[in-house]
């Protein structure tokens, strides 16, 4: 019998019966009974709460059964709390002034929330994509600072699994571990050579063989341009040992714009060197070089405030 008590006991650790948000009434109802209180009258009351006077008598009848006292008389001269009422009214006025102060702090926190993002993005969408998004952003929020972190795919990852990015951005093949994403834009990796270089002159497309078994200018591994290109050739030969292996879009485009070796990279990337004819575009037949580009976060963990903003601008 003991046990049996003790565990009735836990199950209500505020006592016996109904939960207690069904046992006190709600803050609506209590703000309408200050309103009474303070003016005397169930009508100045209602118009003080926004509702109708029926409105407001329906609610004082339903806190009365709800608390099981009367607590208001009501009379052609007007409405005046029974000495219960006058003592609920008391409890709900403390009760009343906690939720401002909890409505407070929780706008506080939104306030501080929302006072900065962090982003990090992989190096072809922090440099070709984000500019365009942070500057819509700033439109809708000028008093956010943003911070961004550029780096491959891999770090954008570590980054947001730290708690050091509130929003990432990835050039890889899927949303890395850990992470939930969506894809936001597509991109197509180009191979590309200084206009000097005898593929810039082929009058056939490459073979997916051959361009696997040529030395390359490649981003480092752990890029999303790396992995893509890995993935693609893998069934024919694999990559050859890298002519170059740089961490940086930039130093790959500077490596092979002075005819250090054929590159691939981002047609993004590439795109005004190819304008200008800095750079040549060799077709290549066999071989899909495509990939999504994903915004990213922790799983569970949907973006809010300025990073669920950001996020609905990549999909404009």
């Amino acid at each position: 019998m003991t046990g049996q008590m003790s565990s009735a006991s836990g199950d209500h650790p505020h006592g016996g019966g109904a939960p207690l948000s069904h046992r006190v009434p709600d803050l609506g109802a209590l703000e309408l009974l200050l309103a009474v209180a303070r003016h005397g009258s169930l009508g100045r009351a209602a118009r003080e709460v926004g509702i109708t006077q029926p409105a407001a008598s329906s609610r004082i009848r339903s806190m009365e059964r709800q608390l099981g006292v009367a607590l208001v008389d009501r009379s052609p001269r007007g409405s005046r709390l029974t000495d219960a009422g006058a003592l609920v009214t008391d409890w709900a006025r403390r009760i009343v002034e906690a939720a401002e102060a909890f409505d407070a702090g929780a706008q506080a926190l939104r306030g501080r929330r929302d006072s900065r993002l962090r982003v990090a993005a992989s190096m072809t969408i922090a440099e070709y994509l984000l500019p365009g998004w942070l500057i819509a952003l700033r439109a809708g929020r000028p008093d956010t600072a943003v911070s961004l972190m550029a780096g491959n795919s891999a770090v954008v990852a570590e980054k947001l699994l730290a708690d050091e990015a509130d929003l990432g951005f990835v050039e890889g093949l899927a949303v890395p571990d850990g992470l939930d994403g969506a894809v936001v834009a597509h991109d197509r990796l180009a191979v590309v050579a200084a206009p000097s270089h005898p593929w810039a002159r082929r009058s056939r497309p490459l073979d997916p063989a051959e361009l696997a078994a040529t030395p390359l200018i490649l981003r480092e591994r752990g890029s999303g341009t790396r992995q893509v290109l890995d993935s693609a050739l893998s069934a024919h030969g694999g990559l050859a040992q890298p002519l170059m292996e740089l961490a940086s879009t930039t130093a790959v485009k500077a490596a092979a714009v002075s005819g250090a070796g054929p590159a691939v990279l981002s047609e993004l990337a590439v795109a005004e060197e190819l304008a200008s004819r800095r750079l040549v575009a060799i077709p290549v037949a066999g071989v899909l070089l495509r990939r999504d580009l994903r915004a990213v976060w922790p799983t569970g963990h949907r973006p809010t405030g300025p990073a669920r903003d950001l996020l609905s601008l990549t999909r404009g």
